[in-house]
């Protein structure tokens, strides 16, 4: 079954760091671009971070840029989410998506689950004062 699983989110103080990984199992994440959404009211989503499959280009959302870094091991399979100086609005479910067909910009721009896939189950990121 071709899918993907984020871990390493939880309870972090806000100021902090958290590190997200999502790994792939049966099929290989080098040929997608992968991208980092974070799930919004009504169901919806917004792109927080996406990585290119050719050459590592990428995106940041502007309320992370500075903050996040998202980085690629095509070798394990894994594509990672480094989250430093969390705010309280990073606050939520994180979900990690592959899609391919499209430049990693209007990946990131995606609202909802339609376009591409598969798209992991998701992990909570907790913000505390």
């Amino acid at each position: 079954q071709v899918q993907l699983v984020e871990s390493g989110g939880g309870l972090v103080h806000a100021g902090g760091s958290l590190r997200l990984s999502c790994i792939a199992s049966n099929f290989a994440l080098r040929y997608y671009h992968i991208g980092w959404f974070r799930q919004v009211p009504g169901n919806l989503y917004e792109g927080v971070s996406c990585i290119s499959n050719s050459d590592g280009e990428t995106y940041y959302s502007g309320s992370v840029k500075g903050r996040f870094t998202i980085s690629r091991d095509n070798a394990e399979n894994t594509v990672t989410l480094q989250m430093n100086n969390v705010k309280a609005e990073d606050a939520g479910v994180y979900y990690c998506a592959a899609g391919r067909g499209m430049t990693i910009q209007n990946m990131c721009a995606t609202i909802d689950r339609a376009p591409f896939g598969p798209w992991g189950p998701g992990t909570q990121v907790i913000v505390s004062p």
